[in-house]
């Protein structure tokens, strides 16, 4: 017992002090005033203002552009302003400042959060998703670092207290859920690439000798499964049916891999399992074993059937093939500082797992430099930088109501990759329409504002 007191007082104390939900972290508020959270292009994102009377004001200066991932302060806790609490209520300033504070009866100002977060990138990416509800991530692949993080529909933080009655009782467009990390979508053929991955890993010797006839449509016993907008491809390798996104080249695939094996692969890559990030997130779903059916396994290997995902396991997933195969772990929060600015902690880049060979890694590149070059992301291909990629168009039914949603993942400067993104617009349709374009935006501004 007394070995474990000490583990627990000494080991996991600071872990202990800054889970959201330990409920004394809000103690401190008697003694600190509640830190800032910086941009890491030196934007304040939340502060508090001390009014004449004494009265604190949490602001958010970027409104609704921040709103899921940097969060709210009152009615609750959500975003960065939970995760980071304890931080934002601690000071690490000198003692000298502490002592005079105290002898003023003055609260000491509390340390700030930088995040990895851009603000130009992020109010670009805002900019891009438009009226359309759904998510985008954009990370770098051989670090981790979060460089923007959208999800709509958005709220403004600085009116929560206003609005509050109003978005919780408002069960049908979920305004506090965070799309990007919590929003599960089946992920349509985006998902070919982890498919992809696994008929290479069955079929070694034979996987780049795959052709097939497309006609537009596959039937099995009762099963039917058509190419998009019955689109007829004609003969085709593995490459070029991933990168015309061939429904039915994938799903004769999927008749032909072992399950099982297909499902640990999926584990692997975190289905059904927590990811190691520190963001707040729901778990994705994968189902498909041994026992499941025709149509079952010819759904699940286009992206469809009982399969769910977050947008930013998707962009994880992507990293990877950006990052030669190696995931690193994605994490948003940069360093903590004093109020003056001296550092306290610095959050290094730290590596996950290498999931894929360097050259798995390679051909899977290959693959979505040829969507962008001849396939279905070929609106990619006329800016000053490289792309690959993979578009996704998933079909869901809800309500009686069957819509698709348009989702796109893919890097840039495919030689040492910069950038990836991951988007996905509810009811956008294609991948191709709704969810290239607004990438290409967020590609374009990501070099405006660092450079090729």
């Amino acid at each position: 017992m007394i070995g474990y007191l000490g583990y627990i007082n000494i080991w996991k104390a600071d872990e202990l002090n800054k889970n959201a939900y330990n409920t004394k972290q809000d103690a401190n508020m008697d003694k600190y005033i509640r830190g800032s959270i910086l941009s890491s292009d030196g934007n304040v994102l939340a502060q508090t203002t001390v009014t004449d009377t004494g009265e604190e004001i949490r602001e958010y200066p970027y409104a609704n552009v921040f709103s899921h991932v940097i969060g709210y302060a009152s009615n609750g806790k959500s975003g960065l302003e939970a995760s980071a609490n304890h931080d934002l209520l601690s000071s690490h300033a000198s003692v000298l400042t502490q002592i005079q504070d105290e002898a003023d009866q003055e609260k000491t100002m509390g340390d700030s959060v930088v995040v990895t977060l851009n603000a130009q990138l992020q109010s670009a990416a805002y900019e891009a998703l438009g009226s359309y509800n759904g998510a985008i991530v954009a990370m770098e692949p051989d670090t981790g670092k979060i460089l923007a993080m959208v999800s709509k529909p958005d709220f403004d933080p600085n009116s929560i207290e206003e609005i509050w009655d109003s978005v919780v009782t408002d069960s049908s467009s979920s305004v506090l859920l965070n799309r990007a990390t919590q929003g599960l979508y089946p992920p349509g053929s985006t998902f070919k690439i982890l498919t992809t991955l696994a008929y290479m890993r069955q079929e070694p010797s034979d996987f780049r000798k795959f052709q097939y006839d497309c006609t537009s449509k596959l039937t099995v016993e009762d099963v039917t499964i058509n190419c998009y907008n019955n689109s007829v491809h004609g003969q085709e390798d593995l490459k070029s049916a991933f990168a015309h996104s061939c429904n039915t080249a994938f799903s004769t695939i999927g008749l032909e891999l072992d399950n099982d094996e297909f499902h640990s692969l999926c584990e692997e890559f975190l289905f059904n399992k927590s990811l190691p990030t520190k963001l707040q997130h729901s778990t994705s779903r994968f189902e498909l074993d041994g026992s499941s059916s025709y149509g079952e396994v010819m759904t699940t290997a286009i992206g469809q059937g009982n399969t769910l995902v977050t947008p930013l396991q998707m962009a994880m997933i992507t990293s990877t093939v950006a990052n030669g195969g190696i995931m690193m772990k994605p994490y948003y929060v940069d360093r903590i500082q004093t109020h003056d600015g001296n550092t306290v902690s610095r959050t290094k880049p730290s590596r996950y797992k290498r999931l894929m060979t360097t050259e798995e890694a390679r051909t899977l590149s290959e693959y979505m430099q040829e969507t962008v070059k001849s396939g279905t992301a070929t609106a990619l291909g006329w800016y000053d930088f490289t792309a690959a990629g993979k578009t996704g168009s998933a079909e869901y039914v809800s309500n009686g109501y069957e819509g698709t949603h348009s989702w796109f993942v893919g890097f840039s400067n495919v030689d040492n990759p910069d950038l990836v993104v991951a988007v996905i617009a509810e009811d956008g349709g294609t991948g191709s329409e709704t969810a290239v374009p607004i990438a290409a935006q967020v590609f374009q501004a990501y070099y405006s504002i660092y450079g090729h």
